[in-house]
Formats: C-alpha cells, structure tokens, sequence
C-alpha cells in the first residue's frame, strides 16, 4: 500500500509514472558501537521502517526532490552544481547520493525523485542512510550502473562524509543495503567481509523492543566527530593503523602505554572491549545460546555511559528500569546524545517491562517514549 500512495504522490508531483518505486530500512545495531569507523566489528539488523521512492531518470541536467515528510513543494537542483556542505536541508541526504556517483564517474544526468519514510528521524536509527540508501539503489537500477550492495554503501557513506559533513563509518548504508530477513549481519568493516547471522528471537520466545527516546541527536553536530578524533588520536599514540588492530588479549598493555592521557585511555577501552563483544554475540548466537546475550548488551551498555560517555538520562533510565522489570538485556543503540535504547526480554515480560519504562519515564517528567518491537527485516529491494 506504501508502495502505491509513493507512486501516487509522485504522479500528481510529476505528471507522469515513476520507472519505478524502491525501499531502504533502517537499522537497529544490536551490538559494536563506534567499532566502524575503527575499522572493527558492528552487528545490525535492518528494520521494517523503511525509505520510499519512486524514480525517474531525467537527461536535462536537472534533479528534483520532494518529501511527503517534509513541508515545501518540490527542490530543483542541477547536478553539474552540487557542491558537498553547501546544503543543511533533507536534501542533501539524495543530492549527496547523485553527488558521490558523478564524483565516482557514473554518468547520472538527472532525475525526477519522490520520498516518504517511517523510520524515526533523530531516533540513532539510520533515517538518513536509508534515503541515501534507497536513492542509490534505484539510480543504479535505472542508469544500469551494475554497482553491487557494497558498493553502494561506500558511495552512500561518501555521500554523508563529504556532502553533507557527518563523519559516520560505513556500518549504517551498508546495513540498510545488505542485511536479511530473519538474520542479523556480521561486518567488517575493514574489508567489508559480511556474514549473516540467523536471529530468530520469536521462534525462541522472545522479542526484541526499540525504545525511542524522543531526544533527537545530530552525528553533524560536534560531539560525534569528537569521538571519532579522540580515537584516531588513541590509535596513532598506540602506533597502529586502527583501534582494531589492539588485540583484546593485549589491552592492559595498550591502555598502560597510554599512561595518563585518561581520554584516550576511555575511547580505546571502549573499542576494543567492543569488538570482543561482538564477538561474543556471535558464538552465542551461532551455538544457540541466544539469551545469554543478554549480559553482553548490558556491558556494552556500561561502556559506552561511562568510557565512550555518550549516554544520557533518558537512555540510562530505560536500561537501568528494563533491568528491574525483568529484562534479559539492555543497552543504548546508535550514536548517542539521545536517540533508542534496545531491550532483550522473554514474551511474557514485554507488557511488563514496556509499563515499566513508561511509568519511569512519566516519573521523571521526560517525554513519553515510543516503544516498538525490532523485527530483523528485509535490505533495501526494488519494490515495483
């Protein structure tokens, strides 16, 4: 139905029929926080909340864009024009995508795009790389460009990086591109070697649940590219090319050289407990033993409130009150400064603990928070 209200919104936008209509999630990570752009380890899963668009080529040398999510008729832009930062508006999300091909040497002329989306904006959910995410998709399909899903996300991050100024790492694009259904996705992202991990919690009795906190973050914003320096910085005092290449076994070490620098010593605590940890939930996972990941996503959790410090009130109460109310796990999702927190529970439990967080939530005075289940769903696909 989604599927036919965008083709709808696009003909009476456009006057014609769109060459066709395509979705993107968005994603949850279930564990390996700030690991990307580390080169380590992350392990989302893609969401049912998806990015719509239907799409036409165009070969004047024009690009227009237009949102049902966002008030304002359609943007006309020119391809030939598009200059990186030099928009703060939505639009830089699709634009940045047409940008990156062009930059990359495909020859996208133009085209005619409409989009709506039910992935929660500023949520740490990756609204933002499923536009980049769906728009790339179809201007491959479109223009023929035989670019595979990996390759798409690298330009998608491009996009984000470059054009619109935000220092994510690839674990986002490629997550809206590559995961499956029923199954959480295993990346490297040194190399970008993947491998999906099945993640059935309904077939075991339990759910996953999404609580957005409704406290909205920006990655363009300071404090996330402060991180990523800090730990760049780590990396270069250890000698490596990456926080990745510390070994778990060898920390201790690591950590000692760093001496008193008590920042760096935090950031790389953080990154390479991190990706032992996902680690972890893989062996759990793929030996059966899905529950006891439980204490791992609270660990993480810990580390990045009190190494990475990007936690906040609201996402710690959610943790901290699932916890009492019965949880299995918990742990913040995303980049933080706001955003969702996950929360692993057994079916019985889910009412429970969802009153629970509520109730905590009402208690404090914070915004209502909006609580989901996060079901492991289908990459991005043409949809007609």
């Amino acid at each position: 139905m989604r599927a036919q209200q965008v083709r709808a919104g696009f003909v009476e936008l456009y006057g014609t029929e769109p060459e066709g209509v395509w979705s993107a999630p968005g994603r949850v990570n279930l564990i390996g926080e700030h690991t990307d752009y580390n080169d380590g380890f992350v392990m989302p899963f893609a969401l049912p909340h998806t990015a719509l668009a239907a799409v036409s080529r165009r070969d004047d040398g024009v690009l227009r864009l237009h949102s049902a999510d966002v008030d304002g008729g359609v943007v006309e832009l020119r391809p030939d024009e598009l200059t990186p930062e030099s928009d703060r508006d939505w639009t830089a999300y699709p634009a940045g995508v047409v940008w990156a091909l062009r930059e990359a040497g495909h020859a996208v002329t133009g085209a005619d795009i409409h989009l709506t989306s039910t992935v929660p904006s500023g949520a740490g959910l990756s609204s933002s790389a499923a536009l980049e995410v769906v728009v790339a998709l179809a201007l491959n399909d479109l223009y023929e460009l035989g670019l595979q899903r990996w390759q798409l996300a690298r330009l998608c991050q491009r996009a984000e990086n470059v054009y619109v100024g935000a220092p994510t790492g690839i674990m986002d694009q490629t997550a809206s591109a590559c995961c499956e259904e029923g199954h959480a996705l295993f990346l490297d992202t040194r190399d970008l070697s993947q491998k999906q991990i099945p993640f059935d919690l309904a077939a075991e009795g339990m759910r996953l649940l999404v609580v957005d906190t409704q406290v909205k973050h920006s990655h363009s914003e300071g404090e996330y590219g402060k991180r990523r320096a800090g730990c760049e910085r780590g990396a270069a005092l250890l000698g490596v090319d990456a926080l990745r290449d510390i070994p778990y076994a060898d920390l201790d070490a690591a950590l000692a050289r760093l001496g008193d620098d008590e920042e760096a010593v935090r950031l790389v605590r953080h990154v390479v407990t991190e990706d032992e940890r996902v680690e972890k939930v893989v062996d759990l996972l793929e030996s059966g033993q899905t529950r006891a990941i439980g204490p791992v996503l609270v660990a993480g959790h810990a580390s990045l409130r009190d190494d990475f410090r990007i936690s906040c009130p609201e996402l710690d109460l959610v943790v901290d009150t699932a916890l009492s109310a019965g949880a299995l796990g918990s742990r913040m999702t995303g980049g933080g400064f706001g955003g969702s927190a996950i929360v692993l529970a057994d079916v019985a439990d889910v009412d429970t603990i969802t009153k629970a967080v509520e109730e905590a939530f009402a208690a404090a005075g914070f915004t209502a928070p909006r609580v989901f289940e996060a079901v492991p769903s289908p990459g991005a696909r043409r949809l007609a």
